[in-house]
């Protein structure tokens, strides 16, 4: 029955991290977004997110966005440098076309720096890829 469910993979969005000015803890901070760069609106939008190492784990945390426009950016969550030694994980669920959509985005231990910062066009600054 669960093999009769087609649930495409979903092209043209991003899972970023841009290290930004935080106002309430006065200091530069990581956060993670997902980007749309497809050409029409993803609807609501779920985020599940999730670290792990060969010892520990992370909490899974699930954050739904809502919509997200064409060529625009949503903020999922802050994430902090104690965790960046972990694997950490994001599925992205959302509506589009009619159909419901998915993917997996993963930052692999150690890649959230700014030794790895690229250029995100979209929201006008650098940050990491997740792969």
């Amino acid at each position: 029955m669960r093999k009769d469910i087609d649930i495409p993979v979903a092209k043209n969005i991003q899972i970023v991290a841009v290290r930004e000015w935080d106002n309430e803890f006065l200091a530069q901070s990581w956060n993670v977004y997902l980007i749309n760069n497809r050409a029409d609106t993803l609807e609501s939008v779920l985020v599940l997110s999730r670290g792990n190492d060969k010892d520990t784990k992370t909490s899974t945390l699930r954050h739904r966005l809502g919509d997200v426009a064409s060529k625009a950016s949503a903020k999922v969550e802050l994430i902090t440098e104690e965790v960046f030694g972990f694997t950490n994980e994001y599925m992205v669920t959302f509506f589009a076309e009619g159909k419901l959509f998915e993917r997996h985005f993963v930052f692999k231990a150690n890649t959230i720096s700014e030794e790895n910062v690229k250029p995100i066009t979209i929201m006008h600054t650098e940050g990491v890829i997740a792969d």
